[in-house]
């Protein structure tokens, strides 16, 4: 049976010396932000930084706590070096004459400025490529490989492959039937030992086999 990793830990690749290696974090492990939801297992690796400091502030640079939206992020998702998520508090209003935002210089009026308030939502199992860019709003189903480099933005449908700028779908993962399948099974929702007796199924392209091992 494969190794399983460990919930618990902050840092849960353990390199064959017995140390854990630095680069790479469980992210409900290390961030602590009001506006960010992360679902258990998905992880987060860093080239040439540690990941356990401040991942928020480098993943979701423009979400301040207490802002009108939120970056919820779901279970069993890997998230490369140079990801950024571009939340809604980034954005400007445009439908002015000019996008300069005056009101942030305003102590009494900045608190009321939010010309976007859309949540960026992230499906279960999902691959984000190295320095991908998700844009505010963004809805990325379950699933998903997202190409490195790729500027995500809009709705991305369950186990699609996009890349490009702006990205596109390159291909579809599965059929639409067994696409189907899959998100009823909803294995990332499983207890953690059947998910863990399961994740040689899972490594397989044998749906019949991982239904078989349901709860």
């Amino acid at each position: 049976m494969p190794a399983f990793p460990d919930p618990a830990r902050s840092h849960p690749i353990i390199l064959p010396d017995g140390t854990p290696h630095p680069g790479t974090v469980f992210l409900d492990r290390v961030i602590d932000h009001p506006n960010i939801e992360v679902g258990a297992f998905t992880y987060y690796s860093d080239l040439g930084a540690d990941p356990a400091a401040d991942a928020a502030a480098r993943l979701a640079p423009y979400l301040y706590p207490g802002a009108p939206d939120r970056l919820v992020i779901g279970r069993f998702c890997q998230i490369a070096s140079g990801v950024r998520f571009i939340t809604a508090g980034a954005n400007h209003a445009t439908r002015g004459i000019s996008t300069f935002p005056f009101p942030v210089f305003d102590p009494d009026a900045m608190t009321s400025y939010h010309p976007d308030t859309r949540d960026t939502v992230i499906g279960n199992d999902v691959w984000l490529g190295h320095g991908a860019v998700v844009c505010p709003g963004a809805r990325v189903g379950s699933g998903v490989i997202v190409g490195a480099g790729a500027v995500v933005r809009g709705e991305v449908p369950d186990y699609a492959v996009v890349a490009g700028n702006p990205a596109q779908i390159v291909r579809m993962r599965m059929e639409d039937g067994d696409i189907a399948r899959l998100l009823a099974l909803g294995w990332w929702d499983w207890p953690e030992e059947r998910i863990a007796a399961a994740a040689e199924a899972l490594q397989s392209n044998d749906i019949d086999a991982l239904a078989r091992l349901s709860p």
